[in-house]
């Protein structure tokens, strides 16, 4: 089948500048031809012509932070205890609704273990060449010391963080996650040397890792011991957004759950989310991040988005919603864009993740309006190729 789309904007988030006046011709799930629209291919070359005259062709989104597993909402920590059947059923809903909204790629960065695996990796393998749902990239299940979370494995020393790495990618795992803080927010649960020993069986095994770290001790402590990413990063100051910034660390902020946090004080009567200590922590918090994501935009920090959706409150068709919230913090919209799209391709080092290219999957979606200015557009989905 080859379908001719014609008369599209192109909005890639490398730039500014929408591309007007565009045909892109697709042929068996890969683009065989784009360029202006009178350049375009003769119609009877087409099996099917669609006129999309007015709207923006975007590349699929890539959510950098996510939980596929997990279904979201203000009882998203009772769900991770849920059975085997439930969360692969939150999986393919999560699946559905996600590729309808044009992200095509989840970085999955933690799933419940089953049957001492992690059980984002089955999804990722049944997913495996469905145009229908995303590719996943999934680090399987939390490392972290002692035990807290449904799934996180636990570890007490250099040795066993080594095991535990190692274990998780005979598994399958394509990216290590640890995390890293407990709760006091002074300390780091993880010395550096942990951390280092854990990115080196890694890194030796050709899989990048990762860390939980929200609180200064923690991400000083993820950034010095060679982490790839840091997931959240609420708390940064101007010393470490640099070194981050110079060591090439990525940051995913995953704003959006204040504002999810917030909206929950109105839609429930849970008292984390509606009495006014705790709304008080929740908006300081928000702030927090605010300010650390602006710091690291000042320092050149590469930042990628993610919602935490499943494993946070947000939901896996939410991620439009973290893309205004970068804006929010200082970012252009096509800067936004970009970071929900090839940035977040380049940390999972897919080379085709979040672009569009001749020869490169037909990976798009279209929009109303132009999220190069108006990060808002990305709501509006009219098709998804």
């Amino acid at each position: 089948m080859r379908i001719l789309y014609r008369t599209t904007a192109i909005a890639d988030g490398t730039g500014p500048d929408l591309l007007l006046d565009r045909s892109v011709l697709v042929a068996d799930g890969r683009v065989e031809w784009m360029g202006h629209d009178d350049e375009a291919p003769h119609d009877h070359e087409a099996d099917r012509i669609i006129d999309a005259g007015g709207t923006s062709l975007v590349p699929g989104l890539v959510d950098a932070h996510s939980h596929t597993t997990l279904p979201g909402g203000s009882h998203w920590i009772d769900r991770i205890e849920d059975s085997t059947d439930e969360l692969l059923a939150a999986a393919d809903e999560n699946g559905e609704i996600a590729h309808r909204a044009g992200i095509r790629w989840f970085r999955d960065v933690g799933a419940p273990p089953r049957d001492g695996r992690a059980l984002s990796l089955t999804v990722r393998d049944a997913w495996a060449g469905r145009r229908d749902r995303p590719y996943i990239r999934a680090a399987g299940t939390w490392i972290e010391r002692g035990s807290g979370f449904g799934f996180s494995v636990s570890v007490e020393d250099g040795d066993g963080v080594e095991a535990v790495v190692a274990k998780q990618i005979d598994d399958g795992a394509d990216l290590i996650k640890l995390y890293i803080e407990g709760p006091n927010p002074d300390v780091s649960t993880w010395t550096i040397g942990e951390v280092e020993r854990a990115v080196a069986v890694a890194t030796e095994r050709g899989v990048p890792a990762t860390a939980h770290a929200t609180n200064l001790a923690s991400v000083r402590a993820a950034v010095a011991g060679g982490v790839d990413c840091v997931e959240h990063g609420t708390h940064l100051d101007t010393e470490l957004a640099a070194d981050m910034a110079a060591r090439g660390t990525y940051l995913v902020p995953t704003l959006a759950i204040g504002s999810s946090w917030a909206s929950f004080g109105s839609t429930t009567t849970i008292e984390r989310f509606t009495t006014g200590e705790n709304t008080t922590r929740i908006a300081e918090r928000t702030e927090l991040a605010y300010e650390s994501l602006r710091l690291a935009i000042d320092a050149g920090v590469t930042i990628a988005a993610g919602t935490d959706f499943g494993g946070g409150s947000l939901r896996a068709n939410h991620l439009a919603w973290e893309v205004e919230h970068l804006v929010d913090a200082g970012f252009e919209p096509w800067q936004a864009l970009g970071a929900a799209t090839w940035v977040g391709g380049d940390l999972l080092r897919e080379p085709e993740a979040g672009k569009i290219s001749v020869g490169g999957p037909a990976d798009f979606f279209f929009v109303h309006g132009n999220p190069l200015q108006d990060p808002s557009a990305l709501w509006r989905v009219w098709k998804v190729a």
